[in-house]
């Protein structure tokens, strides 16, 4: 059976990432980068068959587990009747390739472990060549090929290979999976212990960083820690998640690709990483930021590659059968080729918050956002798609165009305060007219509350970012309303929802329903603080807290009906959302009077 989303674990490299199971077994690996097609799928088809299950011979989940400090070196723990066993799982900085490393080590007694390796390339569809030669297996298939060492005697059978041994305490039993393309030579394999300690120097050494006297230190220290795995160390660029087609509907359609880096999660992981010391992490996305939106800015993408490729291509992969039965699995993003009005606001404030933190921005950098500033003010007035990319009719959303308003409003900014060239007082005049256009059109005053489009009756979570970029202040009595009315309208047993899929006869073209979206509930938290409910506001933080598994990660939604994580994992927007939240809520001044990233 496969496992819950919420009993995995992660393992990376700064390339490309894993998901290790409580049972032990390694259930999806891309490599060699997270969005690559030689990709190990067991988690998205073969229910009840693990990709690389490594455990106890009698199965079952470990009866402990933990990362070790503020690594990713996971330890899994299990107490059998023969004794105790402990399984160490790393994925070692990468060298000239990528490697899996798993040391089982005896704790207590002589306990008899298994070993299962079921090799599939490309999203599990590729059985490939497999061959012992010079004490180690390799696997080819077209341009993907895999080695693994082991001093473990292995054998094959039905085309998965196996190993079965016993370990005593205090043996340390290696098995290192190495992966490169075809057509290179193969790696010098690398050794188990070194790897290891490699990893916890890194992770050690990165961690020192850390700058942050806030609440919750722990919690934001391990979100830092997920969304630092998430990055792709080639180019800067921050994927949404590990995994694709997790579903956010148990059984539903609703199931897409997050391999990609947004956009409009510059800002907010800007002000996450700034907000705790990471600078060259921060300096980092915000040119892959540049380098990924430069040219014509009408061909401004919502989403990229991690290496900026714009063509994300959607199709589905047919031969798998889905998380739990939830089709169709897809690989690329069709939504990538939306026009979503809110993303040149999103590049324009995190570029603006990369400015105000200190972070040099060249001529050339100030030229691309002046080209950007042309194309928004000609096309701010469109509908669009809108920042959850809706796949129904265009409309004009409230979130969309209060963007297209910071958007202008920081460019008025750079030119006053920090004296960058620019038409000014255009600028003004165009933010000017967005501004009332807004107040008259997305909001309802019988309500008291800004609405998701104009003249819908639906309501959208992203309406409390309103006063988080300035639109209005925390204590404008149009901002409490909308509060009020989004935590009464969208939550569900205090978790929030984007929106109600169902409003307005169907606003996102999709049927069924979703979770509760994990990071729209830390705004709520941040909102509540804002409007000066600080008790409620840390009440909810915590019962989001709550919802991470024993390992401190969290996916992108969560079904308070049967408390299970939902949607692609680890969601580095819910980890983001984690680490605003408590900077916000830890605050020594009041929020109402400024946003999380400081004036505007």
């Amino acid at each position: 059976m496969v496992s819950r989303i919420e009993d995995y674990g992660l393992l990376g490299d700064l390339h490309t990432a894993a998901l290790v199971g409580r049972d032990g077994s390694i259930d999806w690996l891309c490599l060699p980068r997270f969005d690559a097609p030689a990709c190990f799928a067991a988690l998205l088809g073969d229910e009840g068959n693990g990709f690389w299950r490594l455990g106890p011979a009698s199965g079952g989940p470990a009866t402990r587990r933990r990362y070790r400090g503020d690594s990713l070196i996971l330890e899994s723990e299990w107490d059998t009747p023969e004794g105790t066993v402990r399984v160490i799982d790393t994925m070692p900085p990468r060298g000239e390739a990528a490697d899996v490393v798993r040391l089982v080590e005896g704790v207590s007694g002589r306990v008899p472990m298994r070993m299962a390796l079921r090799l599939r390339f490309d999203y599990g569809r590729i059985v490939p060549w497999v061959r012992h030669t010079d004490g180690r297996l390799a696997a080819v298939a077209g341009p993907d090929a895999a080695w693994l060492h082991t001093p473990v005697a292995v054998h094959g059978k039905e085309f998965t290979t196996y190993a079965d041994f016993t370990v005593d305490p205090g043996e340390r039993v290696p098995f290192v999976l190495t992966y490169r393309p075809s057509h290179e030579p193969h790696p010098k394999p690398v050794d188990a212990e070194k790897a290891l300690a490699d990893t916890e120097l890194f992770w050690a050494s990165w961690i020192k960083g850390f700058r942050y006297d806030g609440r919750w230190p722990d919690a934001v220290r391990r979100s830092l820690v997920t969304l630092k795995a998430l990055t792709y160390a080639p180019t800067g660029g921050i994927v949404a998640a590990a995994t694709t087609s997790l579903p956010e509907q148990p059984g539903g359609p609703r199931n897409w690709d997050y391999r990609f880096c947004w956009l409009r999660d510059a800002t907010f992981t800007l002000q996450a990483l700034l907000g705790t010391g990471f600078v060259a992490e921060a300096k980092a996305w915000r040119e892959w930021l540049l380098r990924a939106v430069a040219g014509d800015p009408a061909d401004l993408q919502i989403m990229y590659g991690i290496d900026g490729t714009r063509r994300l291509t959607e199709y589905t992969l047919d031969w798998l059968s889905g998380y739990q039965g939830a089709t169709p699995v897809r690989v690329g993003n069709a939504a990538s080729g939306q026009f979503q009005l809110d993303v040149w606001g999103e590049v324009l404030d995190g570029l603006h918050e990369a400015r105000t933190a200190g972070l040099h921005v060249d001529d050339q950098a100030w030229d691309l956002q002046r080209a950007l500033l042309d194309y928004l003010e000609g096309h701010w007035d469109n509908p669009d798609n809108g920042l959850w990319e809706v796949r129904g009719d265009p409309r004009h959303f409230v979130h969309s165009k209060v963007m297209a308003w910071a958007g202008l409003d920081r460019a008025v900014q750079a030119v006053e305060r920090f004296g960058l060239d620019g038409p000014v007082d255009q600028w003004r005049a165009t933010r000017e007219r967005i501004r009332a256009q807004i107040l008259e059109r997305g909001y309802d005053p019988d309500r008291n509350t800004f609405t998701q489009f104009y003249g819908s009756r639906g309501l959208d979570a992203a309406l409390l970012l309103i006063p988080r970029v300035g639109f209005l202040p925390w204590n404008d009595p149009r901002v409490v309303g909308t509060v009020d009315a989004v935590q009464k309208e969208l939550c569900s047993h205090g978790f929030l929802l984007r929106y109600d899929p169902q409003a307005d006869g169907g606003v996102d073209g999709l049927p069924g329903r979703e979770g509760a979206f994990i990071t729209c509930t830390f705004w709520l938290a941040e909102a509540l603080y804002g409007i000066g409910r600080e008790q409620q506001a840390v009440e909810v933080f915590e019962k989001l807290l709550g919802l991470r598994n024993d390992l401190g990660l969290l996916s992108e939604e969560y079904d308070p009906a049967t408390g299970r994580q939902l949607g692609n994992t680890p969601q580095a927007f819910s980890h983001v959302g984690l680490v605003n939240a408590a900077r916000h809520l830890s605050s020594s001044r009041s929020a109402r009077d400024t946003t999380v990233g400081g004036e505007r």
